[in-house]
Formats: C-alpha cells, sequence, structure tokens
C-alpha cells in the first residue's frame, strides 16, 4: 500500500495547529485583567458618567484589575450594567492584551414629562429617570398625562423626531384631553390645535405648507391659534 504522505503532512499540521491554539487560549485564560476601559456609543449626552459606571462594577465586582480572566463571566457583567435605568445596551469583553472593555449605549430621552409624576420618555416609549448629569433639551409635555395620552404622545414625537423642521421648532406638546392635542412652537406666540393623531403625515404637511406662506408673507404673529383638526385643511384665529 501506498503512503500518502500530503494527507499525513495535512493532519498533523492541524494537530499542531490544534495544540498551539489551545495552549495559548489556556495561557490566555490565567492572565489577569489589566485594564478596565469604558466607551459610551452614539449619543455623548452624558447620562450616566464613566465614572458611575466604574462605581456600578466595583460595587459588585470590587477591584476588577489583576482578577483573572477565568474568574469573569462576562454576560453577567453586561445584565449588570443593563439594570441601570439610563443604559439601554451594554457588550462587555476582554481583548488579548487583558483590557476588560463595556461598550454603552445610554437610553435615549425624546420628551420630558411634566405631570404628577416627573420623567422622560425615551426613544422606546418608556419612562426614563431624570439624570443628575444632564439635562436632555427635549419636548416638554404638559397637561392630562394618562397611559393612554403618553402612548398617543409617543407617536406624536416619533413623527416630530423624522422631519428636520418640526424637530427643531416643537417645544412643547400639551395634552388638553384624550385624543385632543396641542404643539407649543419655539419663536411663535400661536397654538396649534393637533386634535387627536390620526393623519398626522396629511396635518403636518399642510402646517408646514401654511407655515412657509404666513412666514413669507410676515403674518406669522397675526395668529393666535392654527388648527389641524378639520380634514386637510389649516384654520387659523387672528389675534
Amino acid at each position: 500500500m501506498r503512503t500518502n504522505w500530503g494527507f499525513i503532512k495535512i493532519i498533523t499540521l492541524v494537530v499542531v495547529l490544534m495544540g498551539v491554539y489551545s495552549f495559548s487560549n489556556q495561557r490566555n485564560k490565567k492572565k489577569n485583567i489589566d485594564k478596565v476601559a469604558i466607551k459610551f456609543i452614539g449619543d455623548q449626552n452624558l447620562y450616566i458618567t464613566e465614572g458611575t459606571v466604574n462605581k456600578l462594577l466595583i460595587q459588585n465586582y470590587g477591584r476588577l484589575e489583576n482578577v483573572p480572566k477565568e474568574k469573569l463571566v462576562l454576560n453577567t457583567i453586561e445584565k449588570v450594567l443593563e439594570a441601570n435605568e439610563m443604559v439601554k445596551s451594554a457588550q462587555v469583553y476582554l481583548t488579548i492584551d487583558g483590557e476588560l472593555t463595556s461598550k454603552i449605549v445610554q437610553r435615549k430621552p425624546i420628551g420630558r414629562i411634566e405631570g404628577n409624576s416627573k420623567f422622560y420618555l425615551d426613544d422606546d416609549g418608556k419612562r426614563m429617570p431624570f439624570s443628575s448629569n444632564y439635562s436632555a433639551r427635549v419636548p416638554i409635555i404638559t397637561g392630562d398625562i394618562t397611559g393612554e395620552s403618553l402612548e398617543d404622545v409617543y407617536e406624536i414625537l416619533e413623527f416630530i423626531n423624522k422631519d428636520d423642521f418640526l424637530r427643531k421648532n416643537i417645544i412643547g406638546i400639551h395634552v388638553v384631553s384624550a385624543n385632543d392635542y396641542q404643539l407649543k412652537f419655539r419663536l411663535n406666540q400661536f397654538v396649534v390645535n393637533l386634535g387627536d393623531i390620526d393623519n398626522l403625515e396629511e396635518k403636518f404637511s399642510n402646517f408646514k405648507a401654511f407655515y412657509a406662506k404666513a412666514n413669507k408673507d410676515k403674518t406669522l404673529e397675526n395668529f393666535a391659534i392654527v388648527s389641524l383638526e378639520f380634514n386637510n385643511q389649516v384654520v387659523c384665529t387672528k389675534i
């Protein structure tokens, strides 16, 4: 029988490589943590600071520097970080040179609720507490705030945030009652009666057309109320 030396060489090479990898992996596990790094992804308005994250890790695990890598359970650390009310998600991993890195995505507020309870509404439609580190510049929500109206407000805010003009100019939403909402603009004294949340795209399209014309004619200051409640039209009340 003819010996297939080429096949034997390949098998030998694979076994050697597996051995080297296993040795390197075991050796790497025995190494200690050399450094802890905190990185914030996305929005840099820090509702939670690097110092707060480090304190959170120390409270749960003590000083992590010089701790053997094999003693760490990374997904458990992620859950500890994500339990913080300012954190949306966390990814924790170890680098080859012994750095324990935590990549953190913070929650993002899109509205500030000023009712009996005060809190932010985040971009997932969930309640978010105020931060002592940073105050978000987002529309202020006032009025008759209930669970149902909060869902409607979230839908309005989502629409506003997708439109550059609306996002820059709308500074407040007032809940008059269920299915009845008013908007306040940054530089104008008039109130916009939105009504319910049906046909938001059509309502805001009509409003922007009205605003562009009135701004060109320099008549914006003549209006006290601009109503979008009626089908496919803008009804204005002068001062």
